[in-house]
């Protein structure tokens, strides 16, 4: 599960990317808020750390634009500034949950433990794109009702693409949401592409799967063209 680190004080960000790997999350960290602004958008996260005074865009105009994106990734919001106008405002522009700091890593963690369980809580259970559906909960994909057999890869790239349909996405993110432990290889990628293409397209005489030159792949409804 990747959680992103939006945090410009170094020292805090590396505090937090150790403790956060040691309770299993793989976690990405940006220093300044256009970075994670970009990151937010292109990335897979289950959630996402925020200070709220950040370089070059503070964590305010963060929120504010992931949410205007219909980006629900959950925000837990970071800050020095301990005023209850402070506190609504992130509140107001989108952000989930608010920990002044200093704080206890103890509640950090236990806060972003309920707000990754909510987000799965109101996650749909089924993602379909056309006739191809994937029951996230059971790891069951289906083409017109026929059960597709995927390993646990092959479901992750499919997911990934599934949740973010008609979209295209990067070999990069594919990689970091199927991969994140070793999210260095884009052929990784490819070779499951190629796989998933036999199984989910070919044999339903169908081109879903599609490349997009130079960035990666995106998922279509293609039941038009069947």
């Amino acid at each position: 599960m990747r959680i992103l680190v939006v945090e410009d004080e170094v020292d805090l960000a590396r505090t937090l990317h150790t403790g956060l790997t040691a309770e299993g999350y793989s976690v990405d960290l940006a220093h300044d808020g256009r970075q994670g602004l970009w990151m937010a958008r292109t990335g897979a996260y289950a959630a996402v750390v925020l200070d709220l005074m950040l370089p070059g865009l503070n964590g305010y105009k963060v929120c504010a634009q992931l949410r205007r994106k219909s980006n629900a990734t959950p925000i837990l919001v970071l800050t020095a500034k301990n005023g209850e106008w402070d506190q609504t405002e992130a509140l107001d522009t989108g952000a989930d949950d608010y920990l002044a700091k200093p704080f206890s890593y103890l509640v950090l963690v236990a806060r972003l433990r309920a707000l990754v369980r909510r987000a799965a809580a109101v996650a749909p259970p089924v993602l379909a794109v056309g006739d191809l559906s994937l029951n996230v909960a059971a790891r069951v994909c289906r083409r017109a009702g026929a059960r597709v057999d995927l390993t646990p890869r092959e479901f992750a790239v499919l997911e990934l693409l599934a949740r973010r349909a008609g979209q295209a996405v990067s070999k990069a993110d594919l990689l970091y949401h199927a991969w994140p432990d070793d999210a260095l290889d884009p052929n990784l990628v490819e070779a499951r592409v190629s796989v998933l293409r036999k199984k989910v397209d070919a044999p339903f005489h169908r081109q879903s799967l599609q490349t997009v030159r130079g960035i990666g792949y995106r998922l279509v409804d293609d039941r038009e063209r069947g």
